[in-house]
């Protein structure tokens, strides 16, 4: 028995995928932690990451660590990475999809994170949290509201 594969809109990015999948993690906590929406804003890389976020007041020196801290109490945790295809009119409650490009095709792929983030993505990532490594906050930022995490995976011989 085949099983025919979704036709998705190409994806003209090659991610970091420890780096990539570390993204949804922060951007699943800052949405808890903050009542913030989802990073609109971001640069993904190997070596180094800056993700910007709208807040009303810049992050105490104690919450930035505390993020810092979730993040990798998150990749220890060991949480698998999966897949789900759906259709628009099949999305779960919660997953927005504003970020999508105005052409993107009637399935979707969601990707889930253990029971902790779920959202609409095409990118690369990695099969469970544990493969991200270490997360570590390298430097923050805070202007007119934006607040910019900079940060890096150390992810070992990987």
């Amino acid at each position: 028995m085949t099983v025919e594969q979704p036709i998705l809109n190409t994806h003209n990015k090659e991610e970091h995928r420890p780096s990539h999948t570390a993204e949804h993690l922060l951007n699943q906590t800052m949405v808890r932690m903050f009542g913030c929406e989802r990073s609109k804003n971001a640069h993904i890389e190997r070596k180094k990451s800056k993700i910007n976020y709208n807040l009303a007041d810049c992050p105490t020196p104690e919450q930035i660590v505390e993020i810092e801290h979730k993040m990798n109490e998150l990749i220890d945790m060991d949480l698998p990475v999966t897949y789900e295809f759906v259709t628009r009119d099949n999305i779960p409650e919660g997953v927005k999809l504003d970020k999508l490009p105005e052409d993107a095709s009637e399935t979707l792929r969601l990707v889930r994170i253990g029971d902790y983030d779920i959202c609409a993505c095409i990118g690369q990532h990695v099969e469970s949290t544990k493969e991200i490594g270490t997360f570590k906050i390298t430097s923050t930022s805070y202007n007119d509201g934006s607040f910019r995490i900079v940060f890096k995976v150390n992810i070992g011989n990987l």
